[in-house]
């Protein structure tokens, strides 16, 4: 992957955002070294970057959450923190938008900076998702985030998946619903994501393959 100092990911609940944002800034780690994942999903109680906070650590990458996060309060505070995204020029940034409109609406506080900005905002689509089965469901959810969001997707990122019963079909499956996508939008498909044990099986198959570890909640 070749990145721009700022990336970030958006699409609807339940899409892989944040699996993708942690594998992509251990990604970034090897081509910059001052690294950075801001999650600015202050809306959405469930699956977060804070979740994987001792591996991003250990690797030397800053965390930027809300306060909130991971807590039963449901608050949309933005911290003063998150700001470096767009002031601090030597750091390179995966951020975690949220789902969906209403965990956009964060970004638009900071989207007038980023758009003077060097980014990428990629479309994170799964199709085996309830809610975004079809091209049309998924240019609704475009439309919703970029309005709140007050900021145009430059790209998209396939992450359709089956959990643990995902195989080398499903993701040959969803290639022509991504297509489609792309040529209705007019974005490409940066990159298809696959669990790294599919990855020797689609290697040739697809392009732009992105390997991926599977994040999971740590056991207290």
């Amino acid at each position: 992957m070749h990145y721009k100092r700022i990336t970030l990911l958006a699409g609807h609940y339940g899409s892989g955002k944040t699996n993708i944002a942690v594998n992509m800034a251990m990604d970034l780690k090897k081509q910059a070294e001052n690294t950075a994942i801001a999650d600015l999903d202050i809306v959405n109680p469930y699956f977060r970057t804070l979740d994987s906070r001792r591996e991003l650590e250990e690797a030397g990458i800053r965390l930027i959450v809300s306060p909130y996060a991971n807590t039963n309060l449901d608050i949309p505070a933005l911290p003063q923190e998150m700001y470096a995204i767009v002031h601090d020029k030597t750091m390179h940034s995966i951020v975690d938008v949220g789902g969906d409109d209403r965990g956009a609406l964060a970004l638009g506080r900071l989207s007038a900076m980023i758009r003077e900005d060097d980014y990428d905002m990629f479309l994170v689509i799964n199709k085996s998702r309830p809610l975004t089965p079809d091209a049309d469901s998924v240019l609704e959810v475009i439309a919703e985030i970029e309005t709140a969001g007050r900021l145009k997707f430059t790209g998209i990122i396939n992450n359709t998946n089956l959990g643990a019963e995902t195989d080398a079909e499903t993701v040959l499956r969803s290639i022509p619903f991504a297509e489609e996508v792309s040529r209705r939008t007019g974005l490409p498909i940066v990159c298809t994501t696959v669990e790294e044990r599919l990855y020797e099986q689609l290697n040739g198959r697809i392009d732009h393959l992105f390997a991926m570890k599977l994040q999971a909640r740590p056991v207290d």
